[in-house]
């Protein structure tokens, strides 16, 4: 069994509850979205056919307990559940972020799924499979990402209409788009039970770096 894989390395995770922790970041080739905002175009491509077993070889050699399989969009390779399926089975931790436009049942209940909520500005709002709302665990997350006021309106309007969701929710400011301060006020205000998530990644290396 193969997947694409367009890098694997070893950083700081940036986002989500696990900022700040070292993990293994396996980032998959290829994705079904085009976000206005997207940071990782290069993932669309890139990558090299690999074989699961040296997948793990090479996660092994890194020495990290917390693995995330990202992308791109992980989901759209079938063989992505059986890569996370093996990860799990040798005692790692497992995150798997993806964009919320494919549905997460599949997907070993195991593993930490991060689901990212597009919001209007992405352009992909219309792309959401809301049923996954209903597949979450207590140990899984949201993400949104938020550029403006209207995005903020729509994740604040929407977990509204999902009261029972009882996973950690995450708040992401675009960076360089909008002040973390204005993302802070609002939640404060409105006395959310919210994260504010900051790349931590690009505060420590710079927006433009990448494999760290």
């Amino acid at each position: 069994m193969a997947v694409k894989v367009n890098e694997i390395f070893h950083s700081i995770q940036g986002e989500s509850s696990w900022a700040g922790q070292p993990c293994v970041f396996i980032r998959l080739t290829g994705c079904n979205l085009r976000c206005a905002y997207c940071d990782t175009t290069y993932a669309y491509e890139q990558g090299l056919f690999m074989e699961i077993p040296d997948i793990l070889e090479e996660v092994r050699e890194l020495r990290c307990n917390l693995v995330e399989v990202t992308g791109g969009e992980p989901l759209i390779q079938e063989e992505t559940p059986s890569l996370i399926g093996r990860l799990l089975d040798e005692g790692y931790t497992v995150l798997l972020e993806t964009n919320g436009s494919i549905g997460i049942g599949g997907v070993d209940p195991r593993c930490i799924r991060i689901v990212d909520i597009k919001c209007p500005s992405s352009g992909m709002a219309g792309q959401n499979d809301l049923q996954n709302l209903k597949e979450l665990g207590i140990n899984d997350e949201l993400k949104f990402v938020i550029e403006n006021r209207e995005d903020y309106e729509f994740a604040k309007d929407l977990l509204s209409a999902f009261p029972a969701i009882g996973c950690k929710i995450n708040f992401s400011p675009v960076f360089g788009a909008i002040a973390p301060r204005s993302l802070a006020e609002w939640i404060l205000h409105d006395h959310l039970p919210v994260r504010l998530n900051l790349q931590l990644h690009k505060i420590i290396w710079g927006p433009e770096a990448r494999g760290v």
